[in-house]
């Protein structure tokens, strides 16, 4: 896919606002926040458990495009087939996780083109609620950037549009994978604001101009007292590209 007629420009379009909701009720107040300031809404796995499709659906018809990030996991012939049944929502983007492998991530890109507009397959490299230390725990032998980029290059090798990272990995992935590949960056938080459970942060303008496609906020949108307010400040912090 030619992902540079797809990468953004304008601030409304490069944020993408994480639907940290838990029900309807919290939706619909969300969503006309939303509805003329931005474009992209995320749906994560704790409003998809509790609405299931319905979520997609209440964004679609309120003319949001919709980032679903179940970040599948799993043998290559599942992911495909769960990629398959969320064409019918008519999804924009998605994420696998790149730690799948090879196979997993071109399955799930092979099922994507299936669909007239094939929604965005989008490889999560390490979650930004990790860092050096807890990564060893875990196993990995070498420390949070170098697996970021080792994943990205797998991630890409085998097909997938983009790469969710942190801002801390941007500058070193640019120079090892180019301008092409859309990077999606989690972990925003306005300057001053608590970085909660996510352990790799940065502001929306440092995110942005180290090389950022995407901007992924959320509690400090849908967590703060004056939500429209605080999407206002957010989107005034990030530059036109």
């Amino acid at each position: 896919m030619n992902t540079d007629t797809l990468r953004p420009v304008r601030a409304e379009d490069r944020l993408i606002v994480a639907a940290d909701v838990p029900d309807e009720k919290g939706l619909e107040k969300l969503l006309a926040t939303l509805v003329g300031r931005v474009h992209w809404i995320k749906i994560g796995a704790e409003l998809f458990t509790a609405l299931g499709p319905a979520a997609v659906w209440y964004c679609k018809q309120a003319g949001l495009k919709v980032f679903l990030d179940l970040k599948f996991h799993d043998i290559p012939r599942t992911v495909g087939a769960a990629v398959k049944s969320a064409l019918a929502w008519e999804v924009d983007m998605l994420t696998v996780h790149a730690s799948g492998g090879p196979e997993m991530i071109a399955a799930a890109r092979e099922a994507a083109l299936g669909a007239a507009r094939p929604p965005l397959v989008i490889a999560v490299t390490v979650l930004t609620s990790l860092d050096d230390r807890q990564l060893h725990r875990i196993g990995f032998g070498s420390d949070t950037a170098a697996t970021v980029e080792r994943l990205a290059g797998l991630a890409l090798e085998a097909g997938a549009d983009g790469l969710v990272c942190s801002a801390r990995e941007i500058s070193r992935l640019r120079a090892a994978v180019g301008k092409k590949p859309l990077l999606v960056v989690p972990g925003i938080r306005p300057a001053g604001e608590d970085k909660g459970d996510q352990a790799r942060v940065a502001t929306p303008g440092e995110a942005a101009a180290a090389g950022a496609d995407f901007l992924v906020v959320g509690r400090p949108i849908c967590a703060a007292p004056d939500p429209a307010a605080a999407l206002d400040s957010i989107l005034r912090q990030i530059p036109t590209s």
